[in-house]
């Protein structure tokens, strides 16, 4: 009789008390700060090749291959959106470099697996 009281009480408590697990959840906020981070990662290497006297073809090349080293197996990658990515590129580019001529679709090959 004792070990049944004890049990049920036991099993009310987990019950009771038990915490719910969530799936991973990612805000917007931190897909926000991750989109920045590649902006900026983009534009310091575009910048950086650019200055150094490279051609503006081999400086696109170079920038669009060191960020997509960087950032290819993220799990933040399938929910990026590419056209916010591109004109927040473009943004920095504008402010930090004075590149004013930038299109977006010269970022076409910047894609993440």
């Amino acid at each position: 009789m004792v070990k049944r009281v004890f049990t049920i009480f036991t099993l009310t408590l987990l019950l009771l008390v038990s915490c719910p697990v969530y799936s991973l959840d990612t805000s917007s906020r931190t897909l926000e700060k991750y989109t920045k981070k590649i902006s900026n990662k983009f534009t310091r290497t575009y910048c950086n090749t650019s200055k150094f006297g490279i051609s503006y073809e081999g400086a696109l090349a170079f920038a669009i291959g060191e960020t997509n080293k960087e950032f290819k197996n993220n799990k933040l990658n399938q929910l990026i959106d590419y056209s916010l990515l591109k004109n927040s590129i473009v943004n920095d580019l504008e402010n930090n470099c004075q590149v004013y001529d930038f299109a977006t679709s010269n970022l076409d090959n910047l894609k993440f697996n």
